[in-house]
Protein backbone atom coordinates (compact mmCIF):
# COMPACT_ATOMS: atom_id res chain seq x y z
CA UNK A 1 0.00 0.00 0.00
CA UNK A 2 0.89 3.75 -0.71
CA UNK A 3 1.07 6.24 2.31
CA UNK A 4 1.13 9.47 2.07
CA UNK A 5 3.03 11.81 4.46
CA UNK A 6 0.60 14.44 5.41
CA UNK A 7 3.61 16.84 6.20
CA UNK A 8 6.38 16.90 3.41
CA UNK A 9 4.05 14.97 0.96
CA UNK A 10 6.36 11.98 0.53
CA UNK A 11 4.84 9.00 -0.87
CA UNK A 12 6.54 5.22 0.01
CA UNK A 13 5.28 1.71 0.42
CA UNK A 14 4.63 -0.32 3.26
CA UNK A 15 3.81 -3.96 3.15
CA UNK A 16 -0.05 -4.61 3.44
CA UNK A 17 0.79 -8.24 5.00
CA UNK A 18 3.05 -6.70 7.92
CA UNK A 19 0.57 -3.78 8.18
CA UNK A 20 -1.89 -4.08 11.44
CA UNK A 21 -5.39 -4.75 10.66
CA UNK A 22 -7.61 -1.33 11.02
CA UNK A 23 -5.69 2.13 11.63
CA UNK A 24 -2.03 2.22 12.40
CA UNK A 25 0.88 5.11 12.85
CA UNK A 26 3.70 4.70 10.53
CA UNK A 27 6.90 7.27 10.34
CA UNK A 28 7.75 9.00 7.19
CA UNK A 29 11.15 8.03 5.72
CA UNK A 30 12.04 11.63 4.84
CA UNK A 31 10.92 13.95 7.67
CA UNK A 32 10.32 10.83 10.29
CA UNK A 33 7.02 12.88 11.44
CA UNK A 34 4.26 9.98 12.05
CA UNK A 35 1.46 9.67 9.66
CA UNK A 36 -1.68 8.05 10.04
CA UNK A 37 -2.62 4.99 7.94
CA UNK A 38 -5.05 2.15 7.61
CA UNK A 39 -5.62 -0.85 6.11
CA UNK A 40 -9.07 -0.91 5.08
CA UNK A 41 -10.28 0.71 2.21
CA UNK A 42 -13.28 3.01 2.61
CA UNK A 43 -15.45 2.69 -0.39
CA UNK A 44 -17.91 5.75 -1.15
CA UNK A 45 -20.75 5.60 -3.63
CA UNK A 46 -19.66 9.27 -5.01
CA UNK A 47 -16.39 8.28 -5.51
CA UNK A 48 -15.21 6.59 -8.66
CA UNK A 49 -14.57 3.47 -6.85
CA UNK A 50 -17.45 2.00 -6.95
CA UNK A 51 -16.85 1.08 -10.74
CA UNK A 52 -14.99 -2.15 -9.64
CA UNK A 53 -11.78 -3.14 -7.82
CA UNK A 54 -8.58 -1.36 -9.36
CA UNK A 55 -6.74 -2.92 -12.14
CA UNK A 56 -3.28 -2.87 -10.04
CA UNK A 57 -4.50 -4.55 -7.09
CA UNK A 58 -7.55 -6.32 -8.34
CA UNK A 59 -4.89 -9.69 -9.29
CA UNK A 60 -2.50 -11.35 -7.16
CA UNK A 61 0.91 -10.22 -7.13
CA UNK A 62 3.48 -12.47 -8.38
CA UNK A 63 6.99 -12.21 -9.65
CA UNK A 64 5.36 -11.00 -12.62
CA UNK A 65 4.28 -7.27 -11.56
CA UNK A 66 2.74 -4.45 -14.17
CA UNK A 67 5.64 -1.80 -14.49
CA UNK A 68 4.30 2.02 -14.25
CA UNK A 69 3.76 3.82 -17.25
CA UNK A 70 7.29 4.48 -18.84
CA UNK A 71 8.98 7.46 -19.83
CA UNK A 72 8.41 8.74 -23.38
CA UNK A 73 11.44 8.77 -25.77
CA UNK A 74 11.50 10.67 -28.61
CA UNK A 75 13.11 8.78 -32.09
CA UNK A 76 12.85 5.45 -30.77
CA UNK A 77 13.20 2.51 -32.24
CA UNK A 78 11.02 0.18 -31.09
CA UNK A 79 7.27 0.08 -28.88
CA UNK A 80 9.00 0.72 -25.63
CA UNK A 81 7.08 3.79 -24.97
CA UNK A 82 4.06 1.91 -24.93
CA UNK A 83 4.38 -1.62 -24.14
CA UNK A 84 5.56 -1.35 -21.04
CA UNK A 85 9.16 -3.04 -21.85
CA UNK A 86 11.39 -0.48 -19.62
CA UNK A 87 15.38 0.17 -21.01
CA UNK A 88 18.28 0.68 -18.91
CA UNK A 89 18.43 4.13 -19.84
CA UNK A 90 15.23 4.35 -18.19
CA UNK A 91 15.65 2.68 -15.18
CA UNK A 92 18.70 5.12 -14.80
CA UNK A 93 16.08 8.18 -15.43
CA UNK A 94 14.18 6.92 -12.96
CA UNK A 95 16.49 6.54 -9.94
CA UNK A 96 18.01 9.78 -10.58
CA UNK A 97 14.30 11.49 -10.58
CA UNK A 98 13.83 9.81 -7.05
CA UNK A 99 17.05 11.34 -5.63
CA UNK A 100 15.92 14.53 -7.09
CA UNK A 101 12.81 14.43 -4.99
CA UNK A 102 14.32 13.60 -2.11
CA UNK A 103 17.10 16.40 -2.27
CA UNK A 104 14.12 19.24 -3.24
CA UNK A 105 13.87 21.77 0.12
CA UNK A 106 11.29 21.14 2.48
CA UNK A 107 9.07 22.84 5.32
CA UNK A 108 9.22 26.63 5.05
CA UNK A 109 12.06 27.19 3.22
CA UNK A 110 11.45 30.09 0.73
CA UNK A 111 14.18 28.31 -1.66
CA UNK A 112 10.94 26.06 -2.14
CA UNK A 113 8.35 28.38 -3.18
CA UNK A 114 10.14 28.52 -6.40
CA UNK A 115 10.28 26.11 -9.03
CA UNK A 116 14.04 25.10 -10.46
CA UNK A 117 14.59 25.35 -14.05
CA UNK A 118 15.58 21.50 -13.68
CA UNK A 119 13.04 20.37 -11.70
CA UNK A 120 10.92 19.21 -15.14
CA UNK A 121 7.29 18.75 -15.02
CA UNK A 122 6.22 15.01 -14.73
CA UNK A 123 3.14 14.41 -17.36
CA UNK A 124 0.75 10.96 -17.18
CA UNK A 125 -0.76 10.96 -20.69
CA UNK A 126 -3.79 8.42 -20.47
CA UNK A 127 -4.85 8.44 -24.20
CA UNK A 128 -5.99 6.67 -27.02
CA UNK A 129 -3.43 5.07 -29.04
CA UNK A 130 -3.61 7.72 -32.03
CA UNK A 131 -3.01 10.63 -29.51
CA UNK A 132 -0.26 9.11 -27.49
CA UNK A 133 2.57 10.16 -30.19
CA UNK A 134 1.89 13.85 -30.85
CA UNK A 135 1.18 14.29 -27.16
CA UNK A 136 4.26 12.66 -25.93
CA UNK A 137 6.32 14.32 -28.17
CA UNK A 138 5.14 17.63 -28.33
CA UNK A 139 5.24 17.62 -24.35
CA UNK A 140 8.89 16.37 -24.29
CA UNK A 141 10.33 18.88 -26.90
CA UNK A 142 8.81 21.43 -24.40
CA UNK A 143 10.96 20.54 -21.04
CA UNK A 144 8.00 18.00 -19.78
CA UNK A 145 8.85 14.56 -18.01
CA UNK A 146 6.43 12.71 -20.10
CA UNK A 147 5.26 9.15 -19.20
CA UNK A 148 2.46 7.30 -21.62
CA UNK A 149 0.27 5.04 -20.73
CA UNK A 150 -0.29 1.67 -22.20
CA UNK A 151 -3.50 0.07 -20.08
CA UNK A 152 -5.42 0.97 -17.32
CA UNK A 153 -2.32 -0.81 -15.15
CA UNK A 154 0.15 1.19 -16.38
CA UNK A 155 -1.46 4.41 -15.47
CA UNK A 156 -2.68 3.73 -11.96
CA UNK A 157 0.86 1.82 -11.07
CA UNK A 158 2.63 5.10 -12.04
CA UNK A 159 0.18 7.11 -10.39
CA UNK A 160 0.98 5.44 -7.04
CA UNK A 161 4.04 4.75 -7.79
CA UNK A 162 5.80 8.78 -8.64
CA UNK A 163 4.81 12.24 -8.10
CA UNK A 164 2.77 13.72 -10.71
CA UNK A 165 2.52 17.07 -11.77
CA UNK A 166 0.32 16.82 -14.60
CA UNK A 167 -2.41 14.10 -15.57
CA UNK A 168 -3.80 14.30 -19.49
CA UNK A 169 -6.79 12.06 -19.72
CA UNK A 170 -8.39 11.16 -22.73
CA UNK A 171 -12.19 9.15 -22.41
CA UNK A 172 -11.59 6.74 -24.76
CA UNK A 173 -8.37 5.84 -22.71
CA UNK A 174 -8.42 1.69 -22.57
CA UNK A 175 -12.14 1.51 -22.72
CA UNK A 176 -12.18 -2.21 -22.11
CA UNK A 177 -11.06 -2.23 -18.54
CA UNK A 178 -12.68 1.28 -17.74
CA UNK A 179 -9.66 3.20 -18.05
CA UNK A 180 -10.72 7.06 -17.85
CA UNK A 181 -13.28 5.52 -14.45
CA UNK A 182 -9.81 4.27 -13.00
CA UNK A 183 -7.77 7.37 -13.55
CA UNK A 184 -10.63 9.56 -12.19
CA UNK A 185 -10.64 7.66 -9.05
CA UNK A 186 -7.37 7.85 -8.23
CA UNK A 187 -7.29 11.75 -8.88
CA UNK A 188 -10.32 11.98 -6.94
CA UNK A 189 -9.34 10.08 -3.84
CA UNK A 190 -6.55 11.77 -3.21
CA UNK A 191 -6.65 14.21 -0.35
CA UNK A 192 -7.13 18.08 -0.80
CA UNK A 193 -3.87 18.71 -0.42
CA UNK A 194 -2.66 16.59 -2.47
CA UNK A 195 -5.29 17.37 -5.31
CA UNK A 196 -4.20 20.87 -5.37
CA UNK A 197 -0.96 19.68 -6.32
CA UNK A 198 -1.90 17.73 -9.53
CA UNK A 199 -3.21 19.76 -12.95
CA UNK A 200 -5.77 17.58 -14.25
CA UNK A 201 -6.71 17.50 -18.17
CA UNK A 202 -9.27 16.59 -19.75
CA UNK A 203 -9.07 16.14 -24.00
CA UNK A 204 -12.53 16.49 -25.54
CA UNK A 205 -13.65 16.33 -29.20
CA UNK A 206 -16.56 18.25 -28.58
CA UNK A 207 -16.48 20.98 -25.91
CA UNK A 208 -13.68 24.23 -26.40
CA UNK A 209 -10.69 24.57 -24.78
CA UNK A 210 -10.45 26.23 -21.81
CA UNK A 211 -13.99 26.21 -21.26
CA UNK A 212 -14.33 27.28 -17.55
CA UNK A 213 -17.84 25.71 -17.19
CA UNK A 214 -17.36 22.31 -19.19
CA UNK A 215 -14.10 21.77 -16.45
CA UNK A 216 -16.04 22.63 -13.23
CA UNK A 217 -18.84 20.17 -14.95
CA UNK A 218 -16.34 17.24 -15.11
CA UNK A 219 -14.12 17.80 -12.36
CA UNK A 220 -10.76 18.69 -13.84
CA UNK A 221 -8.87 21.71 -13.31
CA UNK A 222 -8.74 22.27 -17.54
CA UNK A 223 -10.17 21.09 -20.52
CA UNK A 224 -8.44 20.96 -23.96
CA UNK A 225 -10.05 20.02 -27.29
CA UNK A 226 -8.27 17.27 -30.01
CA UNK A 227 -8.04 19.77 -32.82
CA UNK A 228 -5.70 21.79 -30.46
CA UNK A 229 -3.25 19.23 -29.48
CA UNK A 230 -0.28 20.92 -31.85
CA UNK A 231 -0.73 23.79 -29.06
CA UNK A 232 -1.19 21.80 -26.08
CA UNK A 233 2.49 22.74 -24.79
CA UNK A 234 1.36 26.52 -25.09
CA UNK A 235 -2.21 25.73 -23.85
CA UNK A 236 -1.02 23.69 -20.50
CA UNK A 237 1.94 26.32 -19.87
CA UNK A 238 -0.74 29.38 -19.91
CA UNK A 239 -3.02 27.33 -17.84
CA UNK A 240 -0.62 26.39 -15.15
CA UNK A 241 0.60 30.11 -14.68
CA UNK A 242 -3.21 30.77 -14.19
CA UNK A 243 -3.53 27.93 -11.73
CA UNK A 244 -0.03 28.81 -10.22
CA UNK A 245 -1.33 32.34 -10.00
CA UNK A 246 -5.02 31.64 -8.13
CA UNK A 247 -3.45 29.28 -5.52
CA UNK A 248 0.16 31.98 -4.88
CA UNK A 249 -0.67 33.47 -1.62
CA UNK A 250 -2.16 30.23 -0.20
CA UNK A 251 1.23 28.31 -1.52
CA UNK A 252 3.59 30.79 -0.33
CA UNK A 253 1.84 30.50 3.20
CA UNK A 254 1.84 26.63 3.10
CA UNK A 255 5.78 26.72 2.10
CA UNK A 256 4.92 24.59 -0.78
CA UNK A 257 6.17 25.52 -4.47
CA UNK A 258 4.15 25.79 -7.36
CA UNK A 259 2.87 23.11 -9.46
Amino acid sequence: MIINCQNCDCRFRVDESKAPAGTFNVSCPKCQTTTSASNMVDVRESSAATVGKSPSTSHPRSSHRTPPAPLFRIGSSDDSNVDGSKSSANSANELAMSLLTLLKPAGNDRAALIRPSWDRRRVLVCTAPEYREVIGRNLTQNNYEVFVAADTQQAVERMRESHLDVVILDQSFDPVDQGAAFVNREVNVLRPAQRRRIFFVMLSASKRTMDAHAAFLQNVNAVINFNELNELPDILDRALREYNDLYKDFNVACGVAPV
